[in-house]
């Protein structure tokens, strides 16, 4: 591939260099490998169930350790409501308010989403703000048509000039509404739940990964509710913000895998999706790290059994770190005999879900211990898996690389062959559902931060069809963040009740009991 001078400059402008887009263009040409799926991972094979027993000791053990170690919540903020109101951005587009009601628009298109909406209207967080406004602006506005009044709240909602909500950053929409129609935002939610399991002894620490055209929105936030919060948590706030790096961003190519250029013969390179948010996380200091989805908070009354699970998780993390961590000085520093090789080994398969090779017993002494010390450090991730209700996204399996190396991972469906009967149906068979509730350990055994970098199989990227200006084009999606970006780590997967897992995918998803106050 000929890149001009203009388009080197181009290049490292951004951070890049071109070994790197060269690489880029080559997974284009090459293109990218599905998972291999060994099996769905289950309960006692992949996924660990505990009992009341288990809770309570993991829980007891994180709140024996919160206040020695630093702690922080990383949330990926960056996207707009967009998605969340697609449907009432198409009955804006076509219904006619001259061509009949808005109840015969929603039976001759089937629009059950939108029947939805209008059945559960006063129930939305916004409702209230939405006809404020509309009294303000039409004070004839009660003596409307039923149907004039459904059009003009929709267009008072997502009108550029009115209160706009798909451009607001999502977190940022309201979320819950409390009495006296007090108004809380996801992201004020995520404030609420990280008190209850931040440290005692320094601010409750948070970071968010935001477009850097919203950074003042989001400041904004902070101030008005800073004072209520801290008040009613007694808790002050740490909060920090980052962006998704110019650096990250992956080159755009023609159908014919050419760079794609656009009007002025410059290169496109477009975002590349949450897995450039390892950069971010890589770039954090702390001894766990929590990380959730913006979307997915609930209301007050369930912030405990919510804050409940993340103990957890986080108790599990800390007790199985420590007992790395006293092998990993044992393998460093003594002299280790065969019973403790075995009992390290023991460990890894029992409790770390790392599949030891079948030679290990012919190695060396010497590379026995490199091998397990290997094994052993790398960064942690807990995560939670709920039962799978047939919701879209990722799921937990049992995968073999390309080395024929056995691990347990994070695999969405865009990465499952479906047109191979054997991926398809283990694919069918998951038990499990991925809703992003990790507690990540991301320092070694010395205290030192991991490179996560280096942990990356980059292989795990995605393909996807885009087009700009009318012309069909090729973009690629690093490995996701909790997917390929994360496949080298050690992986425990925890079952967690539904009740932890809450997204606000569309809004009517506003509706449901965890964000309702009655």
């Amino acid at each position: 591939m000929i890149f001009s001078e203009k388009d080197i400059q181009q290049i490292e402008r951004k951070g890049l260099t071109l070994k790197k887009v060269e690489r880029q263009i080559e997974l284009f040409e090459n293109g990218i490998p599905f998972a291999n799926l060994v099996a769905e991972a289950t309960i006692n094979d992949g996924i660990l169930r505990l009992s009341d027993n288990d809770i309570q000791q993991f829980m007891s053990y994180f709140e024996s350790k919160k206040d020695i170690i630093s702690i922080l919540k990383f949330v990926p903020a960056s996207g707009a409501a967009t998605r969340m109101f697609k449907f009432l951005y198409s009955f804006l587009e076509e219904y006619d308010l001259e061509k009949g009601s808005i109840n015969s628009y929603i039976n001759k298109h089937k629009n059950n989403e939108l029947s939805l909406f209008f059945i559960g209207l006063d129930k939305f967080p916004f409702y209230h703000t939405v006809q404020g406004r509309l009294k303000e602006n039409h004070p004839d506005f009660d003596s409307l048509s039923i149907n004039e009044q459904g059009l003009k709240f929709v267009q008072m909602m997502l009108d550029h000039d009115k209160l706009d909500y798909g451009n607001s950053p999502k977190g940022l929409m309201p979320f819950h509404e409390y009495k006296n129609q007090v108004v809380s935002t996801a992201f004020e939610e995520h404030l609420y739940e990280s008190a209850l399991y931040s440290s005692n002894n320094e601010s409750t620490k948070l970071h968010f990964t935001i477009s850097e055209k919203h950074n003042h929105k989001f400041d904004e936030e902070f101030s008005r509710i800073e004072q209520k919060v801290e008040e009613k948590t007694g808790s002050k706030f740490d909060i920090s913000f980052s962006y998704q790096k110019e650096s990250t961003d992956t080159i755009a190519v023609s159908p014919k895998n050419k760079p794609f250029r656009e009007e002025n013969d410059s290169l496109l390179f477009r975002p590349s999706g949450h897995g450039a948010l390892i950069e971010n996380l890589n770039d954090l200091n702390a001894d766990i790290i929590f990380i959730k989805n913006i979307d997915n908070v609930v209301t007050y009354k369930y912030k405990n059994e919510v804050a409940k699970y993340k103990k957890v998780l986080a108790g599990i993390l800390l007790k199985i770190q420590e007992q790395a961590f006293n092998y990993l000085h044992l393998l460093d520093e003594v002299v280790v005999n065969e019973e403790q090789l075995i009992e390290i080994g023991e460990f890894l398969v029992n409790k770390m879900n790392v599949k030891i090779s079948s030679e290990f017993e012919k190695y060396s002494l010497k590379y026995q211990i490199e091998y397990l010390t290997e094994k052993l450090n790398r960064p942690i991730r807990v995560c939670g898996m709920v039962k799978n209700e047939g919701e879209p996204g990722g799921g937990p399996f049992w995968v073999k690389d390309e080395s024929g190396r056995i691990s347990l991972q994070i695999v969405e469906s865009a990465q499952i062959n479906k047109k191979s009967k054997l991926q398809k149906q283990i694919s069918k068979n998951a038990t499990h559902f991925n809703p992003v509730d990790l507690v990540c350990g991301a320092k070694n055994y010395k205290g030192e931060k991991f490179d996560l970098k280096k942990f990356i199989d980059s292989k795990a990227a995605f393909i996807t069809m885009k087009t700009k200006t009318g012309k069909d084009l090729k973009a690629l999606e690093l490995p996701g963040l909790w997917n390929g970006s994360m496949a080298n780590w050690n992986t425990i997967f925890v079952e967690v009740p539904l009740i932890t897992f809450n997204p606000v995918k569309t809004v009517n998803d506003l509706l449901k009991a965890p964000h309702q106050i009655k």
